[in-house]
């Protein structure tokens, strides 16, 4: 149990032998870490120094080789707010390099990617990142509609809607969307969020989609929620998100009523 707890931490196998080998004992030397877990000193040394980093053990330089010591594990929390603390800190500044990245000619500093892969770790928030990109290129162009095929399972997961109403929040006056999704509950309840802007038509019950696939004025995206992992993948490419606005401009007439 408290080998899997300190695994979702972010613990190695070998830092969590060695660190819980460190609370057993109170104080021991590397030497003798390394004999009872049959782990190599020098590896006992060198993990021994990512938990000194931590700040979750501290070191008695006593004796010939020293000897690492335990804190109280209550330590870990404080060890997780000093992490968040650091990672707030790098967050801002990246905030503040890419102001002044954004100044500098674009041919200098990066050119937009025609197909991009987006696993299910960073699709949290590449949506968010995305999001004003997305918008400000369907103002830019004038295909202010948002289409495309949704499957319901997209809507059924919690942080998805929770950048669908990020989604609405900052959207331009201008911006609708039109969907043509699997008939579901989901969409239903998602009435009561009352985006005005926001049309649904339900494809036919005995057929359903399995990934969504929108087209977001020069994007196109593919998005897969129905089965683990998730992930999307953007096309950048004006011509084939054109052909798709088509496709579901014309199969969005072709279905009666809205959600």
């Amino acid at each position: 149990m408290i080998d899997e707890l300190l695994r979702r931490l972010g613990f190695s196998d070998k830092e969590i032998q060695i660190y819980l080998c460190i609370l057993e004992n109170g104080k021991i030397a590397p030497a003798a870490i390394a004999s009872l877990t049959n782990i190599k000193r020098p590896t006992v040394y060198a993990v021994g120094k990512e938990l000194l980093k931590r700040g979750i053990i501290t070191e008695d330089m006593q004796g010939t080789g020293g000897y690492f010591v335990a804190l109280p594990p209550s330590e870990l929390e404080s060890a997780l707010k000093r992490e968040e603390e650091v990672l707030a800190h790098k967050k801002k500044i990246a905030r503040e390099a890419a102001r002044e990245l954004e100044s500098l000619p674009k041919s200098k500093t990066y050119s937009v990617p025609k197909m991009r892969f987006i696993d299910e770790y960073s699709l949290k928030d590449f949506l968010y990142r995305q999001t004003p990109v997305w918008q400000e290129n369907m103002v830019r162009t004038g295909n202010t509609t948002y289409w495309g095929f949704q499957d319901h399972t997209l809507v059924e997961n919690k942080e998805n809607q929770e950048w669908i109403d990020h989604w609405w929040k900052i959207a331009p006056k201008e911006i609708d969307l039109k969907l043509i999704s699997n008939d579901s509950e989901i969409e239903t309840k998602m009435k009561e969020r009352n985006y005005e802007r926001r049309q649904i038509k339900f494809w036919k019950k005995d057929l359903q989609f399995t990934a969504s696939n929108h087209v977001v004025g020069d994007y196109v995206l593919f998005i897969m929620t129905k089965q683990r992992p998730h992930y999307l993948v953007e096309i950048h490419d004006a011509a084939y998100a054109e052909n798709l606005r088509q496709l579901f401009k014309n199969l969005w007439e072709m279905i009666p009523g809205t959600v």
